[in-house]
């Protein structure tokens, strides 16, 4: 563990001047809803706007005093790609980045920005992977792996260090797991200087390939990928972060959907913060903590989300949260039913966002007019005595949303 620990500091070192030493932030919000003292590590604000700028300057920077670079290739969802490509726009080696098909038009355009050149290939990262590694050993590049590198891993474990040394008596600290670098990375800092924390990795249930691979004692692939969390959307994790995974982290959380998007929204809207969907992950796995009021310090891991994600996110964020309600109503064709059912919303405080009165909808439109409503509330018991108000007048709804 010494020599390991050794690295990461020298990581630190190399760092140094490049990267943002982003400071935990106490939600106030958190603690109420949870019961824990949680703490906010936002590497959203981190330079390239997530901890990846750590692993791959790191990498990037070893490799360059080395030997003479004659330029880089990279396989990214996005975020890597933007750390990557700062690194080599600083040291002044041309980059090539492979991204997937689905990667966020935000994240493209800042990987540009940066001066790397973009391809596009495949629908997951692991299509990108294939294709970037046969570019690299055909333009004679070097290639820079996201998570399966030791150099790379000792950059993402200097989010450790930090941790240890702005809260030295943390007791769990909840990670993002996709190829699994970041955890490997933290894990290796935080057990070499307090073994007692807990380090818990988090995983989207639609992707969660390092689970699978824990479950099974070996490195398993899943077949298919369904998540909001593009960051963490990886088939398979890496050789070197799946070994020290197996020694050193205590657990693997799942997280669904739902949860994120919830999670997403309350960063959002309660401590301000901007986190994309993998970036929230650890939020989203608060929920299944048992334990209480202990000191967690949750990972935001990056906030490189596009406008349109966002805005998905927060829709469905707030139908988990109660905030919105979808309901069709079918009412009898005839005058004063509307106001009748506008009366009710009112009584009963729920703001009408949108109504359509549409006769066309209807199973029978010569008897009976849907309506359809969606209504900002107050939460699940608000919910209930909207719809409790509704049948009490006896009529018949569809829950939408």
């Amino acid at each position: 563990m010494k020599e390991h620990l050794d690295n990461i500091k020298k990581a630190q070192k190399i760092l140094d001047g490049t990267i943002v030493r982003t400071p935990l932030i106490k939600s106030p919000f958190f603690r109420k809803e949870t019961g824990q003292h949680v703490y906010l590590k936002p590497e959203n604000l981190q330079t390239t706007g997530s901890f990846k700028i750590r692993g791959a300057y790191n990498k990037i920077a070893t490799l360059n005093k080395q030997k003479n670079i004659k330029g880089i290739v990279a396989a990214s969802a996005g975020n890597h790609a933007q750390g990557v490509s700062y690194a080599c726009e600083k040291i002044g080696v041309p980059a090539i980045i492979v991204m997937p098909t689905i990667t966020p038009v935000i994240k493209i355009n800042a990987t540009q920005s940066y001066g790397a050149e973009v391809i596009l290939h495949g629908d997951v990262f692991d299509d990108a992977y294939d294709f970037a590694v046969d570019l690299a050993k055909r333009k004679g590049y070097d290639f820079i792996h996201p998570f399966d590198d030791d150099d790379v891993i000792y950059g993402q474990g200097t989010v450790g260090l930090e941790i240890m040394d702005e809260l030295p008596d943390v007791d769990m600290i909840l990670v993002p797991v996709g190829g699994g670098g970041l955890i490997a990375g933290i894990a290796l800092a935080v057990k070499s200087i307090n073994p007692n924390v807990k380090v818990i990795g988090v995983e989207p249930e639609g992707a969660m390939a390092m689970l699978k691979s824990m479950d099974a004692g070996e490195i398993m692939s899943i077949d298919e990928i369904k998540t909001l969390a593009e960051g963490v959307a990886v088939q398979k994790p890496g050789n070197i972060p799946f070994e020290i995974v197996k020694e050193y982290v205590d657990d693997i959380i799942t997280v669904n959907e739902e949860d994120i998007s919830e999670a997403v929204l309350l960063l959002m809207e309660q401590d301000k913060i901007v986190a994309e969907a993998a970036g929230a992950l650890s939020l989203a796995a608060l929920k299944q903590i048992d334990e209480q009021d202990k000191k967690i310090v949750c990972l935001v891991s990056g906030g490189n989300m596009d406008v349109v994600t966002i805005s998905s996110a927060i829709n469905k964020g707030l139908i988990s949260r109660g905030r919105i309600l979808g309901i069709a109503v079918d009412l009898p064709d005839k005058p004063g039913q509307l106001m009748k059912v506008s009366q009710i919303l009112a009584t009963e405080g729920g703001n009408v966002i949108q109504l359509d009165h549409n006769q066309f909808k209807s199973n029978n439109r010569y008897t009976n007019v849907r309506l359809e409503i969606t209504l900002e509330t107050s939460g699940h018991d608000h919910i209930k005595r909207v719809i409790s108000a509704l049948e009490g007048e006896g009529f018949i709804l569809h829950r939408i949303f």
